[in-house]
């Protein structure tokens, strides 16, 4: 079950388990609800300003600029946009943001008709008709869903044990990304919700390969790890997108505390929870003072290198859920208050505000290719506003109960 639909009683969990007086504290300085409004003025003036091309979809505004970057529907980012309406029309309950969400939501609809392209189906399709079957119970996004499972399945490899990320990029071998983590959702809620029962299988072999091939002694990622594609034997660790093959890339790690956080959720199976402990635990001690990372944490100019916004995002929302799976109360309570130092510290300073309509600024895409350095990006604005959406519930069942 995904997150938006449980996490009213797994917080009510988190308030009666901690000591809330820190939490409690940043609660009422962060002002959930206003930060809530600020994203809903930010969402609607993007919107404003969309080409009505029936394509357009909104990827990031460089350093300096005011205006949107736009891509189509192929593009990996493509399901933020629909899924950050879909989260404010969660919040507001009025039908105008469904109306919009379900329009860019329509636009990814060739992605549920076609062959798997790509890996990131996941962060395509369910970001966007998954997140608005859950609210709206429409059931054509559904069987969107349960078909692009499908889909994604087919690039599932039985000899290595993962789905195969990057099919157009040659590495010399079958390659997984840790970023691949994050589309294993998708196949455990299709399994669930009157998929083939073996998307569950995969996306679970997928996870127990990952953690047995994608990390080094210390517990942080490699982004990519690529595999004989005929013996399944691993050739070799390398980055793509971080300072060099053996660095801890800020994002990736993110998105391994992110999946693997997931991952036990969908499973109940322990040795993901504590395995996202670990993962967690390295990126936690290196990070500076302010919890934002550097794109990478061996870049060797830090302090002057990029920070990456969209990792604390990613990053303080999986915190907020491992925080509800952690039955040892001091590390609950340090999981819950970092969390919300990250969220309060993105909101003080970074972001966006008068400088453009995207809701963070600082956000490091590719450094390596000089792509996107120092940008608003459409994942750090999601995951910024799914930060949000869980804190709002989590005031609710506090007044409520």
């Amino acid at each position: 079950m995904n997150i938006r639909l449980q996490l009213s009683g797994l917080l009510l969990l988190a308030v009666t388990y901690t000591n809330g007086q820190t939490l409690k504290k940043d609660i009422v300085k962060l002002d959930v609800l206003t930060q809530l409004e600020y994203c809903k003025v930010h969402t609607a003036n993007s919107l404003a300003a969309i080409p009505n091309d029936g394509k357009s979809i909104p990827r990031s505004v460089p350093a300096g600029n005011k205006d949107w970057n736009y891509v189509d529907y192929k593009d990996w980012t493509s399901g933020f946009w629909p899924g950050q309406l879909w989260f404010i029309y969660e919040t507001t309950n009025d039908k105008k943001w469904a109306v919009a969400a379900d329009k860019y939501t329509q636009y990814l609809l060739p992605l549920t008709k076609t062959k798997a392209a790509d890996h990131d189906l996941g962060f395509q399709v369910f970001n966007s008709f998954g997140v608005g079957y859950q609210l709206t119970g429409k059931k054509e996004y559904k069987e969107a869903v349960l078909r692009t499972a499908d889909t994604l399945a087919t690039l599932f490899n039985p000899k290595v044990g993962t789905l195969q990320s990057w099919p157009h990029n040659d590495y010399g071998g079958h390659n997984t990304i840790i970023d691949n983590m994050m589309n294993l959702e998708m196949l455990f809620w299709a399994s669930k919700h009157g998929g083939d029962k073996k998307l569950y299988k995969i996306a679970v072999k997928h996870a127990e390969t990952t953690m047995q091939n994608h990390f080094k002694p210390d517990y942080s990622a490699y982004h990519v790890v690529v595999y004989d594609s005929v013996t399944g034997k691993k050739i070799k660790a390398v980055t793509a997108q971080g300072y060099s093959d053996e660095s801890m890339w800020a994002r990736g790690q993110a998105w391994a505390i992110y999946g693997f956080t997931m991952v036990y959720r969908e499973t109940g199976d322990r040795k993901f929870l504590d395995f996202a402990h670990k993962i967690t635990r390295v990126y936690l001690d290196r990070l500076p003072a302010d919890l934002i990372p550097y794109w990478d944490f061996n870049a060797p100019d830090i302090p002057a290198a990029p920070r990456d916004a969209s990792a604390a995002a990613i990053t303080a929302s999986a915190l907020l859920e491992l925080a509800t799976f952690t039955r040892d109360r001091t590390l609950k309570r340090e999981y819950e208050e970092k969390a919300m130092k990250m969220i309060t510290e993105l909101t003080a300073h970074y972001q966006s505000r008068y400088a453009n309509n995207a809701l963070l600024m600082h956000s490091t895409g590719h450094k390596p290719a000089n792509g996107e350095i120092d940008s608003s990006i459409i994942y750090a604005d999601y995951y910024y506003l799914e930060c949000l959406v869980r804190l709002e519930k989590l005031r609710w069942v506090k007044r409520f109960f």
